[in-house]
């Protein structure tokens, strides 16, 4: 049984909190800080035990069945979670930001950060001399808005391509640590052999809602100074969007002109 699958009534309030926070983050490994650990529970702890070689334990039970549970030490956390990272998996790093003394139920917990394969930023998860490029793709009638961020670097780069040949050299010549596309992409079989692939929903691709987040983050009125087409504008949002989202960028963010025509 999955997290998503449980009934709330049925738990401890702390594992209700913890079922709240996972619903928020189904795609993500939830990293519960409990004490000196984080613990994971349910499908996240089988798939930690798995790519960590970590015990796979249980806590209590839902429906009649234990609870699948792992966890790792907080002061040796960024290893694993680094392994995890590297395997193209992400993770939802959870803490405690209330006081024990002062709280009548579970400590009060947020996820504080998110860590994906394209967005690493700490040297402790970068692997010497990789670039830890995000890409995002954006298909329209068979042409493909094609955008990279570095977020170690601050690199931002976006094409337009003509065909699916050229988008396939692309993401060989670079190897993406991690690819966005929407979830109506028509060309998954060209990502077979590539982690940390991410499906979002298509109103986040919109060009409306590109032109509202580049103009704030660039801080102009209007673009027709970068000559940016919709292709471009749908790419460059998303990324954006996802940077701030993992926390990895704070705004107001500038790109260079040169790399936005």
């Amino acid at each position: 049984m999955s997290a998503a699958q449980t009934d709330l009534s049925q738990h401890t309030p702390m594992m209700q909190q913890y079922l709240k926070i996972k619903g928020e983050h189904p795609n993500e490994l939830v990293f519960y800080r409990m004490g000196d650990f984080y613990e994971l529970f349910y499908d996240d702890a089988k798939k930690a035990a798995e790519f960590l070689d970590i015990t796979l334990t249980a806590r209590g039970q839902s429906g009649g069945n234990p609870i699948p549970m792992a966890g790792v030490p907080f002061h040796s956390a960024e290893g694993y979670i680094a392994r995890l990272v590297r395997s193209g998996q992400s993770i939802a790093i959870c803490e405690q930001i209330g006081d024990p003394a002062t709280s009548k139920g579970p400590v009060e917990r947020q996820v504080v950060r998110i860590v994906t394969p394209g967005t690493l930023s700490d040297e402790a998860f970068l692997e010497d001399r990789r670039d830890n490029l995000l890409v995002s793709i954006y298909s329209h009638k068979d042409r493909f808005g094609f955008a990279s961020l570095d977020i170690s670097s601050g690199r931002f780069a976006v094409s337009e391509l003509d065909n699916l040949e050229a988008l396939q050299g692309e993401l060989q010549r670079l190897r993406p640590a991690e690819i966005l596309v929407s979830e109506d992409f028509p060309y998954g079989d060209i990502l077979d052999g590539y982690t940390g692939i991410r499906r979002q929903g298509p109103w986040l691709y919109e060009a409306d809602s590109a032109h509202r987040v580049l103009t704030q983050q660039l801080q102009v009125r209007d673009l027709t100074g970068f000559g940016c087409e919709d292709l471009h504008l749908a790419n460059r949002q998303y990324l954006i969007h996802r940077a701030f989202k993992t926390r990895t960028l704070s705004s107001p963010w500038k790109l260079d002109d040169s790399e936005l025509g």
